[in-house]
């Protein structure tokens, strides 16, 4: 069987990945918690502790053409896995985004000194 992976980058899934250590995968229809913890151990390295599933449903979009004729359609069902790892353990998905967010702190930090010490 062929098991798609695909992680969600998103807000939410970054503050997920920070508070909880619970990471979002996009995964194919017919794929059950226990295959994806597996391949998650397999590809990442890392220790599964809990696997959850949400199935979003897709939404109903209707366009209008010329001569106001409607056309009704609907847009693709979508699985997602919600993965909480071990304690200690994470994946490299936000690590540029963590990365960035610390090369900013510095600079405000630094710009605060320099604001400090002109003021002196």
């Amino acid at each position: 069987m062929n098991i798609l992976l695909k992680p969600r980058i998103t807000e939410k899934t970054y503050s997920l990945a920070l508070k909880q250590n619970t990471y979002v995968f996009d995964v194919l229809g017919e794929t059950n918690k226990i295959e994806i913890a597996k391949l998650v151990q397999s590809t990442y390295d890392v220790t599964p502790e809990v696997v959850r599933i949400a199935i979003v449903k897709g939404k109903t979009k209707r366009s209008y053409r010329k001569g106001g004729k409607v056309v009704s359609g609907k847009r693709v069902d979508v699985k997602k896995a919600f993965v909480r790892i071990k304690d200690g353990e994470s994946l490299p998905f936000f690590a540029e985004i963590q990365a960035e967010e610390e090369k900013e702190k510095k600079v405000a930090e630094k710009a605060a000194k320099k604001a400090k010490k002109d003021k002196k």
